[in-house]
């Protein structure tokens, strides 16, 4: 799974922000590694640099899914760490409903009978 960090002009994009980001999503959606090719994370203030407020920073993930559409949530905080943090479980959610969908359906396929 490569994970791809997107930022704004205020918030910086450091090596230590992309390898927090990355380790971050990586842990998290560990169990989803064999259908995940990429996903992409987006981090920005909302209000820019000239102005703070209560959950300013916004963090939008898309996953992209073989087979599927890709995935995407987003969410807002005042930190960077918890609008990624809070994203990434919202992510967790959303993929295990997609990936749990998609594994029940071929499971909810009748057995062919190989002597018909």
């Amino acid at each position: 799974m490569h994970v791809q960090l997107n930022t704004d002009h205020v918030i910086h994009g450091s090596l230590s922000l992309s390898q927090d980001v990355e380790q971050t999503v990586a842990s998290a959606l560990q169990r989803f590694d064999e259908q995940i090719t990429r996903v992409e994370v987006h981090l920005n203030d909302v209000n820019g640099s000239e102005k703070t407020g209560p959950n300013d920073i916004r963090c939008m993930i898309e996953a992209r899914v073989t087979g599927h559409e890709p995935v995407a949530v987003s969410d807002h905080a005042p930190t960077v760490d918890q609008a990624l943090r809070s994203s990434v479980a919202k992510l967790q959610r959303a993929l295990d409903s997609v990936v749990g969908r998609r594994n029940e359906h071929r499971r909810e396929k009748p057995a062919v009978d190989p002597l018909s």
